[in-house]
């Protein structure tokens, strides 16, 4: 006599033999031996990268080769800041970095918007130009740049490199804006034109109050890119008090290369602000902003 299956209503579908739990066992049994593959298989992965940054924090915290201290120290990022322009560095890279964030996310985002909602010809052709803008790589225009800021008088100047960083960061920025704002149902900005609302009035507290995870990335990408060039800042600053950070830390360490402790150190300044950034903003990404929004639909 063959044997017949019976499944409970609230046990789920039945599988293998009547009376045994072996298949749903072993299933289960490798599911959880894959997990922990992919789990040990991550972790090595991230203590791999990890190791450069415990390497530099360790050695800018270790007493250098002519101090008296012993064990784990600040003295080398007091010395750093006392005997360099660190400070001056670190206040020239917040500058050109925050003023790029600023003025990125103020342009892109209308234009971002722009991208999303129109459907006419000129928006496919700027479209199309961003996307050729975006394929080219920074160092085929900063020849030509350089010689127009030259005449400018805008070379060696934080103003000429901020613009330049906005300029960089603006085609992508507009891109992320508008792959955000397609996640928007338009629908929403209807109901509050009829409820009479303008077509910015819609954007701003419609659109722009639904997306700002959209909004927190492209800042970020801003602040990533600003914040850690070197390839423009060593074209157009000459000056070191108007050197951002990476163009210190590199002057510091052609300076300075028996020191690693006081290069690991400006370097470990260097990385706390993003660090601080991603900590700070990290609560906000968050795509559940519309659910509320959506719901009934």
């Amino acid at each position: 006599m063959s044997a017949v299956l019976h499944a409970h209503p609230e046990s789920g579908p039945a599988i293998g033999v009547a009376g045994t739990g072996k298949p749903n066992r072993a299933l289960s049994e490798a599911g959880l031996r894959g997990r922990w593959w992919r789990f040990t298989a991550i972790l090595a992965i991230t203590a791999i990268m990890l190791v450069p940054i415990v390497v530099t924090v360790l050695l800018a915290f270790t007493p250098g080769p002519n101090s008296t201290a012993t064990g784990l120290t600040f003295e080398n990022i007091s010395n750093v800041f006392s005997k360099t322009l660190a400070a001056t560095w670190l206040q020239n890279s917040l500058v050109t970095t925050l003023s790029t964030v600023v003025v990125s996310v103020a342009v892109a985002a209308p234009a971002g918007y722009v991208l999303s909602r129109g459907r006419s010809k000129a928006v496919s052709g700027y479209s199309l130009l961003l996307f050729v803008m975006q394929s080219l790589p920074i160092i085929t225009s900063v020849v030509p740049l350089f010689i127009l800021f030259a005449g400018m008088g805008l070379v060696d100047n934080l103003m000429g490199l901020t613009i330049i960083y906005v300029g960089s960061t603006m085609t992508v920025a507009t891109w992320m804006m508008a792959a955000y704002f397609d996640s928007i149902p338009i629908s929403l900005e209807e109901a509050s034109w009829i409820d009479g609302c303008s077509v910015f009035g819609s954007f701003t507290k419609v659109v722009l109050r639904n997306s700002l995870p959209g909004v927190l990335s492209t800042a970020i990408f801003a602040f990533l890119l600003a914040w850690n060039d070197y390839l423009v800042a060593i074209v157009f600053l000459r000056s070191n008090e108007i050197f951002t950070l990476p163009m210190g830390v590199q002057s510091f360490f052609q300076q300075n290369q028996t020191d690693w402790s006081g290069v690991m150190a400006l370097a470990v300044i260097m990385m706390l602000p993003p660090i601080i950034v991603f900590a700070s903003l990290n609560k906000y990404f968050s795509v559940g902003g519309i659910g509320g929004s959506l719901a009934g639909r």
